[in-house]
Formats: structure tokens, sequence, C-alpha cells
């Protein structure tokens, strides 16, 4: 018996995700009792080297008018035509699988309706943290706890920039150069650098977790581009090491989602992933801390977790996510957010709220991004500037 799917896009994860079905079909048959076969393959371009050349078309019309075809592999990425194109599947009785963290981000809540609407299946197991199973553990495996906090390092290319500026001593420019010559990064790598990427994928986690999905576009991000080599050696004092974090919790029934650089201490296992791949720790009532690890990225790996998806549903353990949208009154102000910092300053300072550890260097107790700008003022009142500052991560 087969099964026939539908691929949407041929770049790096839309091929790797035919690769995985064609290199591992006696596996995935001998475990479902079927076979997957890809009937089409829909893209702008032409691949008369490849050896699914003869599955190409470049109407979407042909996927959708075809009744044999039961699912559908977005990874075009970007909003459009992706969410058109899901929901038009989803409206022909056609399951959606996705690594699009964009279009699930910001649009999640309508594709999800669609396919509640349809009696199909929406899931997105790639869309956060490549090959790891991170949204199958938090639904499923986890489902009896209460979840209180995640912490992700959620992007590889700030991973391995980070990383290098840690071990190599290499600058941020520097770093930035290596990770585009190996692949790891963008002509226009803003998306990473900036913390964009990451930030849509803590508002996911945090949707699965606290069962409403942050909007990203309101979501506080803040990437990599103004750490420097001091900034690393200084965390080194601290005992710890730089690393972008998506943080998410739930605190007096509201949530707080946001990404930003931050000291992770060496007793922390987070400070311990380093290079392209990516950790997330989940803290649940009864089963305490949750430390997934593996690749973040890339074609294999992304494509594993598609195919898992595809695989869940035709065997009928397809899952119904259910979260909506968070509004204002769900979230915490992040001027409330508390946390800690590391501070360098251009002259020794003197003041209540800062632990000095070394000349120039300081902690802060946990306080809100509110009162850390007050502490900042107050200080360039007394003639002392702010240098650089952290958030540390508890």
């Amino acid at each position: 018996m087969k099964k026939q799917i539908a691929i949407l896009g041929f770049g790096v994860v839309g091929g790797g995700c035919a690769d995985v079905l064609y290199d591992n079909k006696q596996t995935i048959a001998k475990k479902t009792g079927f076979e997957i076969e890809v009937k089409y393959i829909l893209d702008l371009r032409d691949f008369p080297d490849s050896p699914f050349a003869d599955k190409v078309v470049h109407d979407i019309n042909i996927i959708l008018d075809d009744p044999e075809v039961e699912l559908v592999c977005e990874m075009m990425g970007g909003s459009h035509p992706a969410l058109e194109f899901s929901l038009a599947a989803m409206n022909r009785g056609k399951h959606v699988v996705t690594s699009n963290k964009e279009v699930v981000s910001v649009h999640g809540i309508e594709l999800l309706a669609a396919a509640k609407a349809n009696n199909v299946k929406y899931m997105f197991e790639a869309s956060v943290g490549g090959g790891i199973p991170v949204i199958h553990t938090i639904d499923t495996s986890l489902a009896q706890n209460n979840i209180s906090e995640i912490d992700g390092i959620l992007n590889g290319t700030t991973n391995y920039i980070l990383t290098r500026m840690n071990t190599a001593g290499v600058s941020f420019d520097e770093a930035l150069a290596e990770a585009k010559a190996l692949g790891y990064a963008e002509a226009n790598p803003s998306a990473d650098v900036d913390g964009i990427d990451a930030c849509r994928k803590i508002c996911i986690l945090a949707a699965l977790a606290f069962g409403k999905l942050p909007n990203p576009e309101n979501t506080y991000a803040e990437g990599i581009r103004q750490i420097t080599s001091a900034d690393v050696a200084n965390a080194e004092k601290l005992g710890g090491t730089i690393k972008l974090i998506g943080r998410t919790f739930a605190e007096n029934g509201k949530l707080s989602a946001y990404v930003s650089p931050m000291v992770v201490k060496n007793n922390n296992p987070l400070s311990t992933v380093n290079d392209v791949f990516n950790g997330i720790k989940i803290d649940g009532d009864k089963v305490g801390e949750v430390m997934l690890y593996g690749r973040g990225a890339g074609k294999l790996p992304t494509a594993s977790a598609v195919v898992a998806d595809v695989i869940n549903i035709l065997t009928g353990n397809g899952v119904d996510y259910d979260f909506v949208a968070a509004d204002n009154a769900d979230i915490i102000p992040f001027a409330d957010v508390k946390s800690a910092r590391m501070v360098a300053t251009d002259k020794k300072a003197s003041d209540a709220d800062l632990n000095e550890i070394a000349d120039c260097l300081y902690t802060t107790n946990e306080i809100s991004e509110k009162d850390f700008a007050e502490l900042e003022s107050k200080l360039a009142n007394s003639g002392v500037k702010i240098v650089s500052a952290i958030r540390i991560l508890k």
C-alpha cells in the first residue's frame, strides 16, 4: 500500500525531505506498514539533474486537485504564499506539515483553525530545534507537567559565532565572516544575528507550554551584534559564557517571552552547547529539568523532523494543537521582567545595587528592566557610563 504526499518548496529542507523518504523507505514501510511516495514537488524552478525531476510541477492546483495526495509538506519559507497554499490544501481535506517557523509564529492560530474546520492535521515539529523533538516532547511526553519555564539556544548561526568568540578569541565580525564562509550564515544574516529567528521559535514554544501564542512582532528580541571580546572575557570572570537565549516563563497567570544574549553560568547545561548545535531546557513541576540537545538546523536533521510528523499523521497519531492568540492582558510587560546583569563601566562605580566582581565589572541583583534604566541614569548623573550590560540567566 502507498500513501501519496506532495512537497512544496524544493530547497534545502524540501530536498532533504525527499531524500529521507527515498533513502529510508524500507525502514519507514517496515514501521508503518505502507510506503510513503512523493507524487509531486512544487517549485518555480526545474531540476533536470535531480532523481526527482519528473515529480516537479509549477502549479499548486495540480496538487490541490489530486485526491490521491493525502498530505502536503510546506517548506517554502516566509509567510506568503506558504500561508495561502497551506490553507488551500487543508480546505481540500489534505493534512499539512511544515518546517516554517515564520508562518507558524505569525499565522498559527488561523492555520490551526483551518485544520480543525476541515478535520485534518497541521503539524510543525521542524519549526523549532531542527531535528530535536521538542514540540512532541512538550505536547505529549510532558503533557502531565505544568511547565514553568523554557530556556533555549534556538539558533545555530549565532551559537557558532559566540562559540568562536569564546574559544578562539575572534571578534563578532570575524566570527560572522567564518559563519558565512561555512554556509551557516546567509549573505544577509539579520534574521539570525538580530534575534528574529529565535524570537519566532520561542513564541511557538510559549504557545505550546502555556496555551497562548505571543505575537513575535511585539516580542522583545535583542541580537548579538553588540557583543564584544571584552564581554566574552568578562563573562568568563563570572564563571560563565555568553549565549543567545530564547526564554519564556509563566508567573501569576501571565507569560513572558523574549530573546537576549545572556551570561550562562558554567553549572547550567546550556553553557556546554557549542557550535551550530541547539539546546533547550524545560522546567516541569513533576519531572523537574529536562534538557534536549541536537542539531537545530541543516538539511537532514530538519527533514527528519518533517518526516516524523508525516509518519505520525499517516499512521493516525497526529496531534491537534490547541492554543489561542495572546493579548496584552496575557503578557508580562517587558519593563517588569526581572533579571540580574553583568555590568561593565568606564570607571569605578559605587552604588548599593552593584556587586563588584573586578575592576569596573559588576553584577546586579535581579531587577526589572524599568529599575535598571533608572540605575543607568543614576550612574550617568554621577559621571559613570555603563559600557555594556548583559543579562544573566538564573
